[in-house]
């Protein structure tokens, strides 16, 4: 009888470990925690006084571009929603219209988007553009600017880039961004401020 009794208990002992175990299970979701943690210690973002990040994003040609290679001279990168969109035509019209006075002022441009490297052969070459447009499919230069924004279209909400500008100075370091751009007049804008750093 009493191997009997010490049978049970010990039976009971192990439903109870087990019981606890699975609780334990549901209460600790580890898995959760570490991606947030993971995201938070990989985001970064870049702003006025930040050396720019040494990302590769291919241009129209399929050449592989860097920011940093622009060093000794200023730079202009704008960041615009998608090729032969109205507003995104415009811009680009604009800064083409005023290209020459960058070059004047030691200063090149770049635009940048997520299209692919064939989309914007045909956008650049449509409009003649004399600047590059970089392919960000990845959204790896996007992201580090922080241009990547929840956007909000009959009612569906959905992630785009939000237009942006960044002049970035001959030491690598970004000297003034613009955010939530409107085009008109925009590139006027950019163009004087670039012309106050000579």
């Amino acid at each position: 009888m009493a191997k009997k009794k010490a049978t049970k208990k010990k039976a009971t002992e192990k439903k109870t470990v087990k019981k606890t175990t699975k609780k334990a299970a549901k209460k600790a979701p580890a898995k959760k925690t570490t991606k947030k943690a993971a995201a938070s210690t990989t985001a970064y973002k870049f702003g006025p006084g930040d050396k720019v990040p040494s990302l590769k994003i291919p241009d129209s040609t399929g050449a592989v571009r860097s920011l940093t290679e622009f060093k000794g001279k200023y730079l202009v990168v704008y960041f615009y929603p998608k090729d032969n969109t109205p507003g995104c035509t415009l811009e680009g019209q604009d800064f083409k219209r005023l290209y020459s006075q960058f070059q004047k002022a030691n200063c090149e441009i770049l635009g940048v988007s997520k299209d692919s490297v064939k989309s914007h052969v045909g956008f650049r070459s449509k409009y003649g553009f004399p600047f590059e447009l970089l392919s960000d499919g990845e959204e790896a230069l996007c992201r580090a600017f922080d241009v990547i924004q929840t956007k909000s279209l009959y009612g569906r909400k959905f992630e785009g880039i939000e237009r942006s500008t960044f002049v970035i100075g001959p030491d690598g370091k970004v000297l003034k961004e613009w955010r939530k751009v409107k085009v008109n007049g925009h590139a006027e804008e950019v163009l004087e401020f670039v012309k106050s750093q000579g």
